[in-house]
C-alpha cells in the first residue's frame, strides 16, 4: 500500500535528497560527485609544487571541496559558507593554544572541507595543537614546505572545479532527458531500474514500502549475496539511513524514495558503484521521477507489483537463473518464504479467475506470486502461482476451493468461479520440489475441464497419477518418440484435413466408459462421435476397447499435451 506523506506537501513535484538527509547517499553521502576531493587537489601540480604533507588524512581527504579561499585572518570563520578549503600562512592567527584550538573549531563548525597551512612565511612547522584540534575533529590537514603563489594555485582549483560542474551539468541535463523520455513512453518499471542500473554501473533495486524487491536489476552471480537476507538487512539501513549513521566502508547504500503528491509507493536503492558525472543521486533522482509519473499515471492499480512479479516467475520457469542460491533469494525478497515453508505450484485457468493471488493466499496465512506460463504449450489465460503456507497448514479441498473462489471474486466484491479450474501440483519443502509441482500444475490444467461443470473445480496431481509420470519423464526422448510415433496418424490426418481427432480421442479417454458424457464434452452427436472413434481405431490400428491401448493413448496424449518446458 502506498503511504500518504501529507506533513511534507512541499514535495509534491521531485523526490528530496535521500532518506535521512546527507549521510543516506554513496559516493559523496549526499554531496556534488562532480566536485573535487581534497585528496584530488593535493595531487594537481600547482600543489605539488609546494611538497604537500598530510598531517590529517584518511577519510577527511574523501571531503568534497566546492572553493579555494585565501586568508590569515583569525576572523576568517564569519566569511565562510562550507566546502570551502582555506588556503592561510597562519600570519594573523592567535598566538595562544586556546585560542587557536577555538580557531579551528570555529572553522569546523562552518564545514569547510580542508585547511592548507604554508609553512616558512610565519610558522617553521604546524603548532602541535593546531594539529591535534584538527585530527580530533577530523578535519583535513596538510602543510606546504615550500612556498607556492596562492594565486596559481587557487585559479588551477577553479578551473577544475568550473570545468567539472560544466560537465556535470550536461550529464545532467542528458540523463534528465533519459528519463524523461522513459517516464512519457510509459516504459515499466524494471525497464527503468535497468536503466538506471547501465547508468550507475551498479546494481540498482526498486522495492515497495513492505521492503519488498519489486525490481532488481542485479549480477546474477551477486544475487545470493545482495538479495540474502533483504527484508531485514533494508531495514536496518532504512533506520541507519533517518538516524544519519551511514558511512562509507558499511553498506554505503543510496536510497531515494519514489513518490509525488505526499504519496509515497517506495524507494529506490542503488548499491556502491563508480561516482557519475551527473551525480549518483542526481540520477537515481531521475528515475524515481520517472517511477513516480508512471504510479501516478496508474492510479490505485498495483503495476508495479503486478508485472514484477509475473517477471520473477517467468524467470524461474525458463530457469533464466544462475543457481539456486539465487533464485531463493529472489523468491524470498520479492515476499515468498521458501524455506520453512509448505510450497504449491498452481495453475488456474478459466474466464474471470483474475483475483488477487497473493491476498488469497493471506487469507491462509501464506504468500503467492502470480505468472504466466512459459512455454508453447500453455494456454494463454492461465495463472502460474508459487504459493508458501506455513508449514504444517491445511490445505485440503475445501479451503482449495475457497481459495480458488477468492481468484474469481471481481473488483466489485461478485464472485463467479463457473468454468474456474485450479490444478494443484504436490506439495514440496524446497525449489527444486516447488518447479516439479508447477509443471504438474501445467501438465494437469491442460486436461479439459468437464462440459457443464460448476466451478471452482479444484484438481490435485496427486489423484492423477499419470499426469505425475508424464511429468517425471517429460524429458526422456524415449518417451516423447514413443508418443509421436503413436499418435502420428492422427496428428497428421487434423493437420491435413482440419480434423478434431485428437480431441474425440483425448474427450473419450476423459470419460472412460461413458461415450455419452464423451460425445457431450466433444460437442458432437452420438452418431457422428461413434464414427469419429471408428476412424481413430482404423487410423491407429488399434481396439479402443482394450484396456491396455487406453492407458498408452492416454499416457502419449498427456506427453503431446505437455508441451516444452
Amino acid at each position: 500500500m502506498p503511504e500518504r506523506r501529507e506533513d511534507e506537501t512541499d514535495r509534491t513535484d521531485r523526490p528530496g535528497v535521500p532518506v535521512g538527509g546527507p549521510t543516506a547517499g554513496g559516493n559523496g553521502h549526499g554531496t556534488d560527485d562532480a566536485l573535487p576531493t581534497v585528496r584530488e587537489i593535493l595531487a594537481l601540480d600547482a600543489v605539488a609544487a609546494g611538497v604537500p604533507e598530510v598531517l590529517v588524512g584518511d577519510a577527511a581527504l574523501d571531503a568534497r571541496v566546492r572553493w579555494v579561499h585565501v586568508s590569515d585572518s583569525a576572523g576568517v570563520a564569519r566569511l565562510l559558507d562550507g566546502g570551502e578549503l582555506l588556503l592561510s600562512t597562519g600570519s594573523g592567527w592567535p598566538t595562544e593554544p586556546d585560542e587557536l584550538r577555538a580557531f579551528i573549531a570555529g572553522l569546523v563548525e562552518v564545514g569547510i572541507s580542508g585547511l592548507v597551512l604554508e609553512l616558512g612565511a610565519h610558522y617553521r612547522y604546524v603548532p602541535a595543537v593546531v594539529h591535534r584540534a584538527a585530527a580530533e575533529h577530523e578535519l583535513a590537514l596538510a602543510a606546504l614546505h615550500r612556498e607556492v603563489k596562492f594565486v596559481g594555485l587557487t585559479q588551477a582549483v577553479h578551473r577544475r572545479i568550473i570545468s567539472e560542474q560544466t560537465a556535470a551539468l550536461h550529464a545532467r541535463d542528458e540523463v534528465r532527458e533519459r528519463f524523461t523520455a522513459l517516464a512519457l513512453r510509459g516504459a515499466p518499471a524494471d525497464y527503468i531500474v535497468q536503466q538506471l542500473a547501465q547508468t550507475l554501473d551498479a546494481p540498482v533495486l526498486l522495492e515497495n514500502l513492505a521492503h519488498e524487491v519489486v525490481a532488481a536489476d542485479l549480477p546474477p552471480e551477486s544475487e545470493e549475496e545482495v538479495l540474502a537476507g533483504w527484508q531485514l538487512r533494508s531495514r536496518d539501513a532504512h533506520r541507519r539511513a533517518v538516524a544519519g549513521t551511514i558511512a562509507a566502508g558499511s553498506d554505503d547504500w543510496l536510497i531515494v524514495p519514489v513518490e509525488a503528491r505526499g504519496i509515497r509507493w517506495g524507494h529506490l536503492i542503488a548499491l556502491p558503484g563508480p561516482a557519475h558525472a551527473a551525480g549518483r543521486t542526481s540520477v537515481l533522482e531521475q528515475g524515481a521521477i520517472a517511477l513516480a509519473l508512471g504510479r501516478l499515471a496508474d492510479g490505485d492499480d498495483d503495476t508495479w507489483g503486478r508485472i514484477g512479479r509475473q517477471r520473477l516467475v517467468e524467470h524461474l520457469l525458463g530457469g533464466r537463473f544462475a543457481g539456486q542460491g539465487g533464485a531463493v533469494a529472489r523468491l524470498e525478497a520479492a515476499g515468498l518464504p521458501v524455506h520453512g515453508a509448505d510450497l504449491y505450484g498452481m495453475v488456474v485457468t478459466g474466464r474471470g479467475a483474475e483475483g488477487d493471488a497473493d491476498a488469497a493466499a493471506r487469507g491462509l496465512g501464506g504468500r503467492a506470486l502470480d505468472g504466466r506460463p512459459v512455454g508453447t504449450g500453455a494456454a494463454a489465460s492461465a495463472r502460474v502461482l508459487l504459493v508458501s503456507l506455513p508449514t504444517g497448514t491445511r490445505f485440503d479441498d475445501d479451503a482449495a476451493s475457497r481459495f480458488a473462489a477468492q481468484l474469481a471474486t471481481k473488483a466489485d466484491g461478485t464472485t463467479d468461479a463457473s468454468g474456474v479450474a485450479l490444478s494443484i501440483g504436490a506439495r514440496s519443502g524446497d525449489l527444486d520440489g516447488l518447479l516439479v509441482s508447477v509443471q504438474e500444475a501445467l501438465d494437469l490444467s491442460r486436461t479439459p475441464v468437464p462440459r457443464g461443470a460448476r466451478g471452482p473445480i479444484v484438481r490435485r496431481s496427486q489423484d492423477r497419477p499419470l499426469v505425475r509420470l508424464v511429468t517425471a519423464l517429460r524429458d526422456d526422448h524415449r518417451l516423447q518418440e514413443l508418443g509421436e510415433r503413436m499418435l502420428a496418424p492422427l496428428i497428421e490426418h487434423d493437420l491435413a484435413r482440419g480434423g478434431d481427432l485428437l480431441d474425440v480421442l483425448a474427450a473419450m479417454l476423459a470419460h472412460p466408459g461413458n461415450r455419452t458424457a464423451a460425445a457431450q464434452a466433444s460437442h458432437l452427436s452420438r452418431s457422428v462421435f461413434y464414427q469419429r472413434l471408428a476412424l481413430i481405431g482404423d487410423l491407429l490400428g488399434v481396439d479402443l476397447d482394450d484396456g491396455e491401448t487406453l492407458t498408452a493413448l492416454h499416457l502419449a496424449l498427456l506427453v503431446r499435451r505437455s508441451g516444452v518446458r
